[in-house]
């Protein structure tokens, strides 16, 4: 009998709901505590310094040593009347989270051994040498070239972490290329910014800036921390790779909105006063599609600020969720059979005046910058899909990318049936009057206590990795565990090297003697015919459409390895270069860290399935067919012959199964074995991780089937591992 998965199962049942600690003032008043915001830098700052360090934030420009210096004395005050003892520069280099070394403030007066002050200098607020050769350089760093520094972003504001002043910071070599995801964000909201402005400036001459926005809904699952410890899966690779689907799962749609169970409701409240203490504003929380899947949201915000709030999040998620005896899973597919989890990444563009670049406007001109910006995006995805593709793929989102609502891994815009409608009149239109948009359409319901409702000029479509939402994209095809920067640097890049591009074009007509107007429009109509093939209203799923999507030119690729390829194609790598986001240097550095991360992901699974299939797996079944047998040969011992066979007939047909399951187990455990061993000795990492991809993964799914059928008829109380009845409906 399998003791541990029933106390574990027994434990997970007796769980209560563990209070959250409700903060004793409202909302407003303790928003923001832990965060040295423009409200605690007023305090603290000068009001020479507070301009100068806002005008940096606002309009990009550089700070000077002695305002670093500055700044530094009024943090580490209010750091120290906070509690912090120590501080860090917090970043984001190329793995799965952040990094952080603490040191304390404490420095020597004079001398060593003499007394001691607090001390926090600008030098060390604007800089830190962390061990570059330590973090993944894709062959930018040697292993003995040990220096790289972090550099102080003011445009995120720092925060304190218990003890620790944390300093968002990018994170560069020693040799002055990124090795992180802040700083080329950073340069591809810059790129956008300065784009975005030239074309407004054709609309509106009030314009200086241009903001990137991003809202994302961070879906997740949540277990029980005892169920999660009794999977090795769980604990080592974030996803069972073994499992059979429980009877009911997800069919009766039944969890999605459903009533937020009781103690999942109180790990969110207690998320939820967390986050608002770091300026965090989350405004939604449900239950998702699947058990035991849900989702929080937050108010949008600027791009770079998103990012780091979306990191920071998951990890106070995982605090938090131990604290209530649960294990948050933010692998895109976690279960197989219900639906994975994504980050849907709502992106906008806004102008410094007020005005939302993908909002239709009142009037013609607002409806003619609107469809520029429109067509100009979709332009920029259809040219750079694969790019986007690449920029949002990984071994776990392979996983959930075309299954259960997921969007599939062919990128496509939905536009809905009102703005297709639009754009194919512009299209056979000679005049630019007949750029119209409604922004809202009234509907009236025959009910008389319910309002006139706001119907937007667009349905929402599930299966586009890409949608136009009413006033924003929602790029759905980012996985629930990424780094959103990594999607926002291919997509602010893309859409800035068209905006000058289309810039250019319009300049050019001009020039050449069209009015602003007729150019503007008539460079509209080209790219409505250039993007038509990257349009796609119908169901992403179909077959019909992976075949229609190859026609059109779009990428479809579904190796993992190989789609990353397209980050050095010539056009990308020269798109990259001319908005001064990435050097072909960086970006081939990227793409070794890319394909060596993939393939020890899919390394460490293949071990872990490896191991749970010969320690825990086939032990078990074999103790299930010894008894089976032993059964057999008790019945032929007691009954007469024919009555016997007849007894044993279906143990004999049961023990038969069970052998065929454990020896297509074995073999197949052992072809993956040899095959990681002929791969490992690939040296050049592209090779080795396609390796992997085309020799090691596929016997993932044969080990599994096979094991899921055992788990079928091996005795419940003999199978070690709590299954998904247990990970996804104990609550």
């Amino acid at each position: 009998m399998s003791t541990l998965r029933f106390k574990v199962v027994e434990e997970a049942f007796k769980r209560k709901p563990v209070p959250a600690t409700v903060p004793d003032k409202i909302t407003s008043e303790y928003y923001g505590k832990y965060v040295f915001n423009r409200e605690q830098m007023a305090k603290y700052l000068s009001k020479d310094t507070m301009k100068t360090v806002c005008e940096a934030i606002d309009k990009g420009k550089t700070l000077s040593r002695d305002i670093g210096s500055h700044v530094a004395a009024g943090m580490k005050m209010w750091a120290m009347e906070m509690g912090a003892t120590h501080y860090t520069h917090w970043f984001q280099p190329l793995t799965d989270g952040t990094a952080e070394k603490h040191d304390s403030f404490i420095e020597y007066v004079n001398e060593p051994g003499g007394p001691i002050i607090e001390e926090f200098s600008g030098k060390l607020l604007v800089q830190q040498e962390p061990d570059a050769s330590s973090f993944p350089s894709g062959g930018i760093r040697n292993t003995f070239e040990a220096r790289g520094y972090t550099a102080w972003d003011p445009s995120s504001p720092a925060f304190i972490v218990g003890d620790t002043l944390c300093i968002p910071t990018v994170f560069i070599s020693y040799t002055g290329e990124a090795l992180d995801y802040k700083a080329p964000l950073l340069r591809a909201l810059n790129a956008v910014d300065k784009a975005a402005v030239e074309v407004c400036r054709l609309f509106d001459e009030n314009v200086k800036k241009v903001y990137s926005y991003l809202g994302w809904e961070q879906e997740y699952f949540l277990v029980d921390e005892a169920l999660c410890s009794a999977r090795p899966d769980l604990l080592l690779t974030g996803r069972t790779l073994m499992g059979h689907e429980s009877a009911k799962n997800q069919q009766l749609e039944d969890h999605y909105f459903g009533a937020i169970p009781a103690r999942v409701t109180e790990y969110m409240r207690d998320l939820e006063f967390e986050a608002y203490k770091y300026g965090i504003p989350l405004k939604t929380r449900h239950n998702e599609v699947a058990p035991n899947q849900f989702e929080l949201a937050p108010i949008f915000s600027e791009t770079n600020l998103a990012v780091d709030q979306n990191i920071f999040i998951m990890s106070l998620m995982d605090k938090i969720a131990r604290k209530h005896n649960f294990r948050v899973l933010m692998h895109e597919k976690p279960f197989a059979g219900v639906n994975g989890s994504g980050k849907h990444n709502n992106w906008s563009l806004g102008t410094d005046t007020g005005v939302g670049l993908f909002t239709p406007g009142k009037t013609p001109e607002e409806n003619l910058q609107f469809v520029t910006f429109l067509v100009t995006t979709m332009k920029a995805v259809y040219k750079h899909n694969a790019l986007l593709k690449a920029s949002i793929m990984t071994a776990q989102n392979a996983h959930r990318l075309g299954a259960n609502e997921a969007p599939p891994a062919i990128i496509s815009i939905f536009l809905g049936s009102q703005l297709s409608a639009v754009l194919d009149k512009l299209e056979n239109s000679n005049s630019e009057d007949a750029i119209i948009v409604d922004d809202k359409k009234k509907m009236k319901l025959d009910i008389a206590h319910i309002p006139e409702v706001l119907i937007d000029n667009t349905d929402r479509n599930r299966t586009s990795p890409f949608a136009f939402t009413g006033n924003r994209f929602e790029f759905r095809a980012v996985g629930s565990s990424a780094n959103c920067a990594s999607a926002m640097i291919a997509l602010n890049t893309a859409v800035a090297s068209q905006l000058k591009e289309f810039k250019a074009e319009v300049d050019a007509k001009i020039k050449a003697g069209s009015s602003k107007e007729k150019a503007i429009f008539d460079t509209i109509k080209q790219y409505i015919k250039d993007s038509k093939a990257i349009r796609f209203d119908g169901n992403g799923y179909s077959d019909e459409w992976k075949e229609e999507a190859q026609k059109r030119g779009l990428d479809c690729e579904t190796s993992v390895p190989v789609i990353y390829d397209a980050y050095l194609k010539p056009e990308t790598i020269r798109m990259f270069a001319e908005t001064c986001v990435m050097t072909d240097k960086e970006l081939h550095a990227r793409n070794e860290v890319k394909w060596e991360m993939y393939t020890k992901k899919i390394q460490i699974e293949a071990r872990v399935l490896g191991d749970l299939s010969m320690n825990h797996i086939i032990p078990v079944a074999t103790r299930y067919q010894s008894m089976l047998l032993d059964n057999v040969y008790k019945i032929q011992q007691v009954y007469p012959t024919d009555k016997a066979k007849v007894l044993s007939a279906m143990d004999s047909a049961i023990i038969e199964d069970i052998a065929e399951h454990i020896s297509t187990i074995k073999t197949d455990v052992d072809a993956m074995v040899e095959a990681r061993k002929v791969a490992n000795r690939i040296e050049n990492e592209r090779e080795k991780a396609i390796a992997y991809h085309d020799t090691v993964s596929p016997y993932f799914d044969k080990i599994r089937n096979a094991v899921d059928k055992l788990e079928l008829t091996v005795d419940n109380e003999m199978w070690t591992l709590p299954k998904y009845r247990e990970l996804l409906f104990i609550r």
